[in-house]
């Protein structure tokens, strides 16, 4: 026995990052020969390993042993598919026109399915087999899709008469007084045969033949090479075949067939390959690349370039590890980030099949690749570690806890967190993807009607979550309240950290971890709020939730998805928002408004190469002066900024805020001046300048840039104030006489926002908080902004109310950010309160 592990190739073109570690790749542990015939598929049970050959039979394998232990023969051309169907413990191979189905058991023949006569088939290049349906489906070489569903009692009408002993016999060709070519007549066995008769064509093995009705011609433009089936989903079952048509399409099937929901255009060579977990779904190209696939907002999400211009013939998947096998012999494994973690050369040849398959004397894993080289070759293969991967057949939260209590808040909010769903940076959009996908499955948990809504066309932004609680107490015209709210969040370095940030740490009475404030947690007890209430037949509003995945980012297409999906949304009457804290530890606040931001990017540079100040100091401009020169200009010494109007519509204070700017001034123990300028005045701030080159102290940049903002406060005109900045900075460069170039561009900028304080809405949460802490809950603004807040009170008319959860010493968007346990569970209850408020509402 041989343990051997090869990595010869070592390119990688694509944006998948190599990172491999010594020893990272699989071992050799076993290999299977079969002379002068290549391996054209695998399948496997729990004790053997099927392989189909390209000298028309099948080798069966003992799983434990590796000693071949029987032949299956009866095609008459090469074994192109291979699939197991554990629910009947049949082995189902295709090739010649025909689907065998054997024993697993007996190793027997248990029927013949002959493809539909009139098509003229061809090789059957793929087959699957769904239990649920009790359906085989069909690829073939004519471009068409046919499938044959077993009935409780195998009816012969379709393909034949039944002859006392139970055979099928078909029914002679439409137009021909003969049977087709590739079948005689049972007395015709073994004319002109020298050969002894072939058993497993002996008219014992009953003979069913796919009928007229169960044919789709021509939907693929190309070969149908690979099909894999999604069984119960949460719209039933689910087919997606993959074609030389360079498509990937998407069936849902019923008992009355398949039907086209959606085409994925792959572009790039014939899809060859495929495999899905949950909703995703992996298709492997003829040009090197894996596309990936998200059925729920039906949407390309990724491409992996395993080797350009290399025929990705096979893929294997691992919980979150994916296998893909190459024409040149290669294998690379990917993780569920799409990282390259181990890459080998498994074959002398072409690796043209693979499959895993677990070994129950030891729990291990085994991947079983077979090639050209008339070889079948067994390597060790290990789970990843523990990553969160949203299945279609798991539970986001428990199924069995009768009651929606704080246990299951924490278990639900531990799925959530450990999912690093960091929407800045591009490593993580998978992991942004599978939050939005684990939170769509624990709102449908909870009762919600759900789905994904894309937010552009290429998958490179994160989806919404959009799910409804439907009230089922009072009038069919009930309120409709919409929560927003976020499931990215902001990176967490793992330095200054006392525990892993993706990991939920209980201590003391609070919960640690990446987004348990900001917004993940506040999410979780809003969901549970609803559900209880409809658990307890007292929801009488409706509760729509918009949470989105790109709120730390900027809300990138945010208002452009709600804007195309707004009929699907629906009405709204009012806005809930969860996403700031108290402004002390022990007494609940509302938030009734936020100042808005405008970033700015101001570059600078001279058009030449960095250069060094010993030689070029004092012979070029210097953008750096420049800039510094430039930023002193916008504030004088007194903080005051110098644009132009800048301050001409800020609202000025009343003597009500100024009574409530002392009241906290008492209880946070700051000026009341401080709270006032955090809150109700406009600010700039310059966050950073960045030069270009090796930014050392004898280099004089070529280029610098610098980030500034500017905050924003009722009554400034967000355009105004932004379309002044820039004139401001261009008109105070000109003043500078410098030969340098300016450029200066706005991104991301949000408006302020300012709550409604008499309307009934407001007065409805100010009460819960009341009736839930025993104290008037005190009001207050923040200085951050929420950029969808004012947008989404402006799309759907009507106002926006915050309540804030946490407390002030959260940490949000720092190392150890946490929530009170306590603050989590009472934010439920005030939720839940509030909603009953609200329905009394005319």
């Amino acid at each position: 026995m041989s343990f051997v592990s090869n990595s010869s190739d070592t390119s990688h073109p694509s944006l998948s990052r190599n990172i491999q570690s010594e020893g990272s790749n699989p071992y050799q542990i076993h290999s299977l020969h079969k002379l002068n015939s290549s391996i054209l598929c695998l399948a496997a049970n729990d004790q053997y390993i099927f392989s189909g050959n390209q000298d028309n039979d099948i080798l069966v394998w003992d799983k434990k042993t590796f000693e071949l232990k029987a032949t299956l023969q009866g095609h008459s051309r090469s074994v192109l598919a291979l699939v197991y169907a554990e629910d009947k413990q049949w082995l189902l191979s295709s090739s010649d026109s025909t689907v065998r189905v054997w024993s697993t058991i007996t190793l027997k023949p248990v029927y013949i399915i002959d493809t539909y006569t009139e098509t003229c088939a061809g090789d059957l290049y793929s087959i699957a087999w769904c239990p649920t349906l009790q359906t085989i489906y069909i690829g073939c070489q004519n471009t068409s899709l046919q499938w044959y569903r077993f009935t409780p009692a195998a009816s012969a009408s379709e393909s034949g008469t039944t002859t006392p002993n139970g055979t099928v016999v078909r029914k002679a060709h439409k137009f021909f007084d003969s049977y087709p070519q590739f079948e005689r007549r049972p007395a015709d066995l073994n004319a002109n045969n020298p050969q002894t008769r072939n058993p497993y064509l002996s008219p014992e093995v009953p003979r069913l033949e796919v009928p007229s009705t169960n044919v789709i011609e021509s939907e693929h433009f190309g070969y149908i090479y690979c099909m894999t089936v999604l069984d119960e989903r949460e719209f039933g079952v689910t087919l997606a075949t993959g074609s030389g048509d360079e498509t990937v399409k998407v069936w849902r099937c019923t008992t009355l067939g398949p039907s086209l929901i959606h085409t994925f255009e792959c572009n790039y060579g014939a899809v060859l390959a495929l495999v899905a977990h949950g909703e995703t779904v992996y298709g492997g190209c003829q040009d090197g690349h894996i596309k990936i696939m998200d059925l729920e907002t039906k949407t390309l999400v990724r491409s992996i370039i395993v080797q350009e211009g290399i025929d990705i013939l096979n893929l294997s998947l691992i919980d979150s590890d994916l296998y893909a096998s190459s024409a040149n012999g290669q294998v690379k494994r990917f993780s569920g980030s799409f990282d390259c973690t181990a890459s080998w050369r498994a074959h002398d040849g072409i690796v043209l099949s693979s499959l895993i398959t677990g070994r129950t004397e030891d729990n291990s894993y085994m991947l079983v690749t077979g090639g050209n080289d008339d070889n079948i070759k067994v390597w060790n293969v290990v789970p990843p570690l523990p990553r969160f991967r949203s299945s279609s057949q798991e539970d986001a939260i428990p199924s069995d806890c009768s009651k929606l209590g704080g246990d299951r808040i924490s278990y639900a909010l531990s799925k959530f967190v450990s999912i690093p769903s960091v929407s800045c940076y591009l490593t993580h959009r998978e992991d942004c993807r599978q939050a939005a996908i684990w939170l769509k499955k624990c709102l449908t948990q909870l009762g919600a009607k759900t789905q994904l809504l894309p937010t552009s066309e290429s998958g490179s932004t994160n989806p919404l979550v959009l799910g409804t609680f439907t009230g089922n107490q009072g009038p069919s015209n009930r309120p409709r309240l919409l929560f927003y709210g976020h499931y990215d969040v902001i990176p967490a370095p793992p330095e200054g950290w006392n525990s892993d940030p993706f990991t939920l740490d209980g201590r003391n009475g609070y919960l640690y971890g990446r987004g348990v404030t900001d917004n993940k947690g506040p999410i979780i007890a809003v969901a549970f709020a609803a559900a209880e209430l409809l658990y307890q037949r007292s929801l009488a509003v409706d509760v729509v939730f918009l949470v989105e995945g790109q709120e730390e980012c900027g809300s990138v297409n945010f208002s452009s998805a709600v804007d195309k999906y707004k009929d699907q949304i629906g009405h709204v009457d009012a806005i809930l928002v969860s996403n700031s804290t108290w402004i002390s530890e022990d007494t609940p606040c509302i938030t009734y408004g936020l100042r808005g931001v405008i970033h700015c990017s101001i570059e600078i540079c001279n058009k030449l190469p960095d250069s060094h100040s010993g030689v070029d100091g004092g012979g070029v401009a210097e953008p750096m002066k420049d800039m510094i020169n430039l930023l002193s200009m916008l504030m004088d010494k007194q903080q005051r900024i110098q644009i132009p109007g800048f301050y001409d519509h800020v609202r000025p204070q009343t003597e009500a805020e100024k009574e409530l700017y002392s009241q906290l001034a008492t209880i946070t123990q700051k000026p009341a001046s401080y709270m006032a300028s955090r809150w109700r005045e406009p600010a700039l701030t310059i966050h950073n300048v960045e030069v270009s080159g090796p930014n050392n102290s004898t280099v004089i940049p070529g280029t610098v840039n610098s980030q500034i903002s500017l905050r924003i406060v009722p009554d400034q005109k967000l355009e105004v104030i932004a379309g002044s900045l820039c004139q401001f900075l261009r008109s105070s460069f000109s003043d500078l006489q410098s030969p340098n170039e300016i450029r200066v561009n706005i991104n991301n900028p949000a408006d302020w926002w300012i709550g409604e304080l008499d309307d009934p809405w407001f007065k409805a949460l100010e009460s819960a908080i009341h009736e839930e802490w025993g104290v008037v809950p005190l009001r207050i603004r923040e200085g951050g902004s929420v950029p969808s807040v004012p947008y989404l009170e402006k799309a759907f008319a009507c106002h926006a109310f915050h309540l804030p959860m946490g407390q002030s010493s959260d940490q949000a968007h720092l190392p150890n950010e946490r929530i009170s346990l306590n603050n989590l569970q009472r934010g439920k209850a005030v939720v839940a309160k509030f909603l009953t408020k609200v329905a009394e509402i005319q």
